[in-house]
């Protein structure tokens, strides 16, 4: 990485969009690194890097007119990413010392590495999904731990929960990233096992979710090494902490690695949404889910992204989910 005025190299491709963060420059007098990634075809950022996004208030990412802007932690040190879609491109500008990482990373995040092709629509509404949402991919972080801590945090509570509880903890615990915005890193390992558990009581974490994050802080560094495997065998072991089971494990490596078949199993909702919008069946389990997306094998995950992108309704026959007030116990 070079100073103010020094070319700074770097870079990515893959997919069925090649992005190449060669080229690179500090930007006169901003102290910014900015590169600009040619697109084969769209890319819609909002729709990719929603899922990056855990509730409206997260402190760690901003959706702005001016592009999306992610606080992201780098062996460099700390780093602002910000991607802004513009004719044929994205545009990558980073802040502070991990700037050139994190301008590294920018091709996966933005969906440059993610290949959709490979999915082969045997149903119609999969077929009019993919012309609807061409420009939709999966973003790819290339860091595991920052995706498992909310994939714990959202464990068996409703969203409305879960994001209370993430965005509580991060600014608990979030450093304040560099840059012209203001957002937090993502936790840190350290922090997270240092905090003992009557601190998240108050951010409505029970004790066996507050002993996990505190389990998974002090595993951090081996757990990060595992970004390294393949993402069946990371599943693998992350399953082998004590406290993370199949859903936890495929909602942080779907993120992690753009994993395109991982699938959430042990959802309360997604095997109804899609055996709803599969098969008409209002109700069905994980099995029944499992069975159905079967013929896609290798791109579960991004049919099941399709499907939630499409704002399908399921049909409600019970009372909803009532969430817990545990912070107030």
């Amino acid at each position: 990485m070079t100073g103010p005025g020094g070319a700074a190299a770097g870079g990515g491709s893959g997919g069925a969009n090649r992005g190449s963060a060669s080229g690179n420059r500090w930007s006169a007098g901003g102290g910014s690194v900015v590169a600009r990634l040619p697109l084969a075809s769209p890319i819609d950022l909002t729709l990719t890097l929603a899922p990056l996004r855990h509730g409206h208030d997260d402190p760690t990412v901003r959706f702005a007119s001016d592009g999306v802007w992610i606080a992201r932690a780098t062996a460099a040190g700390p780093a602002t990413l910000r991607l802004m879609a513009e004719a044929g491109a994205i545009v990558a500008e980073a802040w502070g010392p991990g700037a050139q990482l994190a301008i590294e990373a920018a091709p996966g995040l933005a969906g440059l590495l993610d290949d959709p092709s490979p999915l082969v629509a045997h149903h119609p509404l999969i077929r009019e999904l993919q012309g609807r949402f061409s420009s939709l991919r999966l973003p790819r972080t290339d860091q595991l731990l920052p995706a498992l801590i909310p994939a714990v945090i959202e464990q068996k509570v409703t969203s409305s929960e879960a994001h209370g509880a993430y965005v509580g903890l991060a600014r608990l615990l979030g450093e304040v990233a560099p840059g012209p915005v203001e957002l937090l890193l993502p936790p840190a390992a350290a922090r997270l096992a240092a905090l003992p558990y009557f601190e998240f009581h108050p951010l409505g974490l029970e004790r066996r979710r507050a002993e996990l994050l505190r389990r998974i802080g002090h595993s951090g560094a081996q757990i990060e090494s595992w970004t390294a495997l393949p993402p069946g065998e990371a599943r693998a072991r992350l399953q082998a902490i004590p406290g993370i089971g199949p859903w936890t494990a495929a909602e942080a490596t779907r993120v992690a690695y753009g994993d395109p078949d991982a699938v959430s199993v042990g959802d309360a909702h997604l095997p109804d949404l899609v055996s709803w919008a599969l098969t008409g069946e209002p109700r069905a389990g994980d099995e029944r889910m499992l069975e159905i997306l079967a013929p896609y094998a290798g791109q579960r995950a991004r049919v099941v992204r399709l499907l939630e992108v499409a704002g399908i309704k399921i049909p409600r026959f019970g009372p909803r989910f009532a969430p817990r007030r545990i912070g107030r116990i």
